[in-house]
């Protein structure tokens, strides 16, 4: 039997710098059960959430406005948190240190993301 809420009692770091893509992942997330911190725009407000709370994992995009950067990723693996990409980008421009990172391409099918995060129980 399938939980109707798959991400309840999950906490849940959105960085992405489209209101509008933020705002569908954070409803699709919330509606899967879980606490989303954010959305943050960029690197400097998701390390502060990220100070003011412990994600268990985030959703990430690769591009916030000057083009593609994986230094958030790399910050937010650092500090113990599962990373989900998200690019419109082809995936073969994400570095071999990221490789194994889940990732979504945009548009994002809402019903993928309340499903994409490997947690433990």
């Amino acid at each position: 039997m399938i939980a109707p809420h798959p991400l309840t009692g999950v906490s849940v770091l959105v960085l992405e710098d489209n209101f509008y893509i933020a705002e569908e992942s954070q409803r699709t997330l919330e509606d899967a059960g879980a606490h989303v911190l954010g959305p943050c725009r960029d690197l400097e407000e998701a390390l502060q959430a990220l100070q003011d709370n412990h994600p268990h994992c985030a959703v990430v995009d690769i591009n916030l406005g000057q083009g593609p950067t994986f230094e958030p990723a790399r910050a937010l693996r650092a500090a113990g948190v599962a990373v989900l990409l998200v690019t419109g980008y082809d995936s073969a421009i994400i570095p071999p240190d990221l490789k194994d990172a889940p990732c979504l391409h945009k548009p994002v099918d809402a019903r993928r993301l309340g499903r994409c995060f490997d947690l433990p129980p």
